[in-house]
């Protein structure tokens, strides 16, 4: 087994485990491992990974799973991401599923339950900072916090759905991008020429 197959399978397995709370408590565990630990993608390209696996139906976490699989080994990279992630918590699942129902009224377990939601929040609230410190810093602040104020308009006075959301941000990245690249063009045309 290569390479790629092991770290691949470590990552998934790790992310599967330790990723209680569904998907959105995952994506800062899968960022860690894609990004800091492996590098197999940049900060920026997990971004842009993540805007357009919310986009798309079904769970985040294996749709994460399927692009840094496929990135690494191709389909069957994929395949192999998406079984080792899921599969763990699957197991679990079927195993332990007597004892919650054995334990659904233990004062124990909803304390747990209730510990572990504060964290989960923070997980997400780092994450979201250090999304919006990037964007202050590629936008600039006034530009940035714009940006984000229109996002929190969009989503939580209008009620625009998310994915629309996304799509408009997408959108408007790319314009951006491709506008700075060309003026950048621009002026080292005419640095050149004088």
């Amino acid at each position: 087994m290569n390479k790629d197959y092991i770290e691949l399978g470590v990552s998934m397995v790790r992310t599967g485990i330790l990723g209680y709370g569904g998907g959105p408590s995952v994506i800062p565990l899968i960022r860690h491992d894609a990004v800091i630990r492996y590098h197999w993608i940049s900060d920026e390209e997990f971004g842009e990974t993540l805007a357009l696996a919310n986009a798309l139906p079904g769970p985040i976490a294996t749709k994460m799973a399927a692009y840094l699989g496929y990135k690494r080994a191709g389909g069957l990279g994929a395949f192999f991401a998406v079984i080792a992630h899921i599969l763990p918590s699957v197991l679990a699942m079927i195993l332990l599923l007597s004892a919650v129902n054995y334990l659904a009224g233990s004062k124990v377990v909803k304390g747990m339950i209730a510990a572990v939601s504060p964290v989960i929040a923070v997980m997400l609230g780092l994450m979201a900072y250090e999304f919006a410190k990037k964007a202050v810093k590629g936008l600039g602040i006034a530009a940035g916090v714009a940006f984000m104020l229109l996002a929190l308009l969009l989503l939580e006075v209008l009620h625009v759905h998310p994915a629309i959301v996304i799509v408009l941000f997408l959108a408007y990245g790319s314009v951006h991008y491709r506008a700075v690249a060309k003026l950048r063009r621009g002026q080292e045309r005419k640095g050149g020429t004088s």
